[in-house]
């Protein structure tokens, strides 16, 4: 049986035990819920799950494992938390710019309040007194301080590309962000706003959850972690490509993390993003979305690494201490969870699987899960979308394609994908986002068939096994979908500002001419262009114009990530007197012309 009939059982079987609502529901009911995360009251009585596809959060009781309620919140939500008061949750809409706060009434739902806080709120944490909240936003680099008591958002502060999760210590003098845009964890003293410290991670890509642990020395998360070696079987194999890890920083000053590798030799683990710690503190839980499972430590003897570790591979301690370590196949895509006070019962948000499993970590069983909607056909698209985050496909499931490809997008990291032929010609990862409609492909423009493009993906990036054909039309319907992400550094009504409305003539002149080859609905001409910016190890000579679509979400710019922002592109590397042999812009007209390019 082939992989997509496995899929489409998988699927059936789901759907097949669906349960109807207990309750109507204001959301469509005949489509995915996908539930990225998950928060359990204090009682254990109910759960509140975030739906991504659906736009919603869903109300369940735990003891009759049925969904009570279903409420439409915002576009695509990512994170869920529970107030203090244990009578209200907090949700996040990354792409509503939004978070809301929404009150649990008996066996329903009802929305209070909603907070417009800017592009994209992402992951949550609430002050230990219950009056703060705050949440990460992706598309500025920025924090958002909200406070529930008076209802209102009360400031933002900057800590880097890409906040996606956080966390606030017990004590609530500071919070810990993920940053996965600069590779870091930075801490922040609350009261000030201001950064303390930040610990790098070398190589870091994807950071996942944040926990702290209870006597508030440590903040730990999972993570990958990139390694400039070529692409071969051999070095996939020995972890000198992508590999997984576990970090803990420490929170009562800067001292270099340490780490544990979560990788076995021949069966690798993917995409780290959830993780949980116990009330008793015994255990440590992370699910692994890219291979399918949840991974379980005893975390209080752990052999945590600094410099110079932790290896390529997971110690053999943990290997040869069942309790220490053990891997629990949940399948689907298991994303935030939630355990419970008994230190054993987690609750896990299953994307893929349309459902919360409930899983026993001290048996190592899957127990149950709960169906968040009633059977719906499984879609092409839906079939794409399992293959394209499953790691499994690729060698020895070391990295799927979100690994580099996250959520469709990029990473921080310029990396050697061996589709141009050549070796440790680094490339910055190019979005997917209007693929089909932006051929040819590759930095070197080389690749004019989608179809071997995709296959390459897979057989040379991920040295993995060829597609079938009902798996490439799978995987190429998903990736046509629209799922990029609206533009903050537009008006509400998709305007222009003054500064980017002049950035656009100036786009558009003949002294920066930028639209020469930057043009078109999606900016790109789709012909190469040698711009003296190639090296001799380059296979081919050129490069294709890339589409600038959404450039405001990238951290490296140009092929091999030289440039850190817009302003190095311009006035430096990719000029408008070195590409084009006109005159340098004025410090006025580079503002507004990158005020035109983020809003892109």
């Amino acid at each position: 049986m082939n992989a997509l009939r496995l899929i489409c059982l998988s699927f059936a079987l789901i759907c097949a035990s669906v349960p109807l609502l207990a309750q109507a529901s204001p959301v469509e009911l005949a489509q995915y819920r996908s539930p990225v995360d998950v928060a359990l009251s204090k009682n254990g009585e109910w759960l509140v799950v975030a739906n991504q596809s659906a736009g919603s959060i869903s109300l369940i009781d735990t003891r009759r494992q049925v969904v009570l309620d279903e409420l439409a919140v915002g576009k695509h939500p990512t994170a869920v938390a529970i107030c203090l008061d244990g009578d209200h949750v907090l949700v996040s809409c990354s792409y509503s710019g939004q978070v809301s706060l929404v009150q649990v009434d008996g066996n329903t739902l009802q929305k209070k309040k909603t907070f417009d806080v800017g592009f994209e709120p992402n992951g949550l944490a609430i002050s230990p007194d219950g009056q703060k909240a705050y949440t990460g936003l992706v598309a500025t680099g920025e924090v958002a301080e909200l406070d529930l008591e008076a209802g209102q958002l009360v400031r933002k502060f900057p800590v880097g590309p890409w906040p996606r999760y956080l966390t606030v210590t017990p004590d609530g003098s500071k919070l810990a962000v993920g940053c996965s845009g600069e590779s870091k964890i930075v801490v922040v003293d609350i009261a000030s706003g201001e950064i303390a410290y930040a610990e790098k991670l070398s190589g870091g890509i994807n950071i996942g959850h944040l926990q702290c642990s209870a006597d508030g020395k440590h903040v730990y998360f999972p993570w990958m972690v990139y390694r400039s070696n070529p692409i071969s079987r051999v070095n996939i194999r020995q972890g000198w490509v992508l590999g997984s890890r576990i970090a803990r920083v420490r929170l009562d000053g800067p001292e270099y993390r340490e780490a544990i590798t979560l990788d076995e030799s021949g069966t690798a683990v993917a995409d780290p993003h959830g993780m949980v710690i116990s009330e008793n503190q015994k255990r440590m839980v992370v699910s692994a979305s890219g291979t399918h499972e949840l991974l379980v430590y005893r975390r209080a003897d752990l052999p945590w690494e600094g410099i110079g570790g932790p290896g390529d591979f997971i110690d053999s301690r943990l290997m040869m201490d069942k309790d220490m370590f053990g891997r629990i196949d949940v399948g689907g895509r298991p994303m935030g969870m939630a355990m419970a006070d008994d230190s054993r019962t987690v609750y896990v948000a299953n994307y893929l699987k349309d459902a919360v499993q409930i899983v026993d970590i001290e048996s190592r069983k899957l127990l149950a899960e709960i169906p968040l909607a009633p059977a719906i056909e499984v879609t092409q698209i839906r079939l794409g979308e399992a293959l394209f985050f499953d790691a499994q496909r690729s060698l020895d499931q070391w990295y799927s394609c979100h690994s580099c490809h996250y959520n469709g997008g990029v990473n921080s990291k310029a990396m050697d994908t061996w589709n141009d032929g050549s070796a440790l010609t680094m490339k910055t990862v190019l979005p997917l986002y209007d693929v089909d409609k932006t051929g040819p492909w590759t930095w070197h423009g080389w690749q004019v068939d989608l179809n071997d493009a995709m296959h390459k993906s897979f057989t040379t990036t991920m040295q993995g096994e060829k597609v079938s054909e009902a798996e490439k039309e799978a995987i190429l319907a998903y990736l046509k979908t629209d799922r990029s992400p609206p533009n903050p550094f537009r008006g509400s009504d998709g305007q222009l500002s003054e500064s980017a409305q002049r950035g656009k003539a100036i786009f558009e002149s003949s002294e920066a001419n930028c639209a020469a080859c930057h043009s078109g609905p999606y900016l790109t001409d789709g012909k190469i262009h040698d711009v003296g910016l190639g090296s001799d190890e380059d296979e081919y000579e050129g490069f294709n114009t890339p589409s600038l679509v959404g450039i405001y979400r990238k951290v490296r710019f140009l092929h091999d990530g030289r440039a850190k922002s817009l302003e190095d592109v311009l006035v430096d590397f990719h000029s408008p007197e070195e590409v084009s042999g006109t005159r340098a812009l004025s410090d006025g007209e580079l503002t507004d012309l990158i005020s035109y390019l983020k809003s892109l």
